[in-house]
């Protein structure tokens, strides 16, 4: 009889998945040893750029906003808005100037002005979505140069243009600043993952517990106190009250970038800080605490 059974299958390689899979780390959330290197790198641009010119502060919080307005208009095309990304590039930086030369009421105006200017470059193109897209415009405004235009009202405390250094009343309030906020997000992160077992948004933010939020809230007032009292030579009790402002301000600024990514779809809004993601997932906390830090300290401190 004739064998006519069909010849095995010669065994075929497994395919390569579509997308690698993603790597897992931990309650931590994100590669530690990258995130610590990319954040000391930063750290030392900031301090060197404030310790020499401070004018050289301002150039990286000018390229800061740049990077800020490109993320959220990357993010937002996901949703079909398209931020006019030169105008509010632009206006961003003439806002952050402005504030640094000439103060917060030239600010003010220069903010009515650049969002006046976006509506008007907007009609250009047309009536379907104007509504919509000036909108998101107008809200970039205010949450990215706006908000980091107080870093330049902070910096401009210790009289304007001049070379940095410790002695400087501006250059202080900025090391304040970014040292609180910082405490704010280290004490969060030790904290919660350590002892994180209470979600505090699961909706928004699974891994924020509210272990972590009293873990910031400690670590923060502490940070406060001492910045005040040693480098500000202000009261204890003010040190009190810029740890209270910050880790409250700051989990809030975390929270709502929370929100505006899972809105618009996106885990990170870029990739351009190994370990950590884009820029503003960075900015959050800062952004939402430069605001009422500035204003604590120039009545309080300055």
């Amino acid at each position: 009889m004739t064998d006519i059974s069909m010849p095995a299958a010669t065994p075929q390689p497994p395919r390569p998945s579509a997308e690698p899979p993603k790597k897992d780390y931990g309650r931590a959330g994100r590669n530690v040893p990258v995130s610590i290197a990319s954040a000391v790198v930063l750290l030392g641009v900031v301090a060197a750029s404030l310790l020499i010119v401070k004018t050289a502060f301002m150039v990286l919080v000018a390229v800061a906003v740049v990077v800020a307005v490109w993320e959220l208009r990357r993010g937002m095309l996901a949703k079909e808005i398209d931020l006019p990304e030169q105008p509010l590039m632009v206006g961003g930086v003439v806002m952050v100037a402005v504030a640094y030369f000439w103060g917060s009421d030239a600010l003010v105006t220069a903010t009515a002005v650049t969002g006046l200017s976006i509506m008007l470059w907007l009609l250009h193109r047309g009536v379907d979505g104007y509504v919509r897209t000036a909108t998101a415009s107008v809200f970039t405004v205010l949450y990215v140069p706006f908000l980091g235009s107080f870093v330049a009202l902070m910096l401009s405390e210790g009289g304007g243009i001049g070379a940095g250094g410790f002695g400087d009343a501006g250059v202080k309030g900025v090391i304040a600043w970014v040292l609180v906020t910082i405490a704010s997000d280290i004490g969060g992160f030790v904290a919660g993952v350590l002892f994180g077992k209470h979600p505090m948004a699961p909706v928004i933010s699974p891994k924020k517990s509210w272990e972590g939020f009293a873990g910031s809230f400690v670590f923060t007032v502490a940070v406060g106190i001492v910045v005040v009292t040693l480098l500000l030579d202000g009261r204890w009790y003010v040190g009190v009250a810029l740890g209270v402002i910050a880790v409250v301000m700051a989990v809030l600024g975390d929270l709502c970038e929370s929100v505006i990514k899972r809105d618009l779809g996106v885990k990170d809004m870029s990739q351009v800080i190994p370990g950590h993601g884009g820029l503003m997932d960075r900015l959050d906390s800062l952004l939402a605490t430069i605001a009422p830090v500035w204003l604590l300290l120039h009545y309080a401190v300055f």
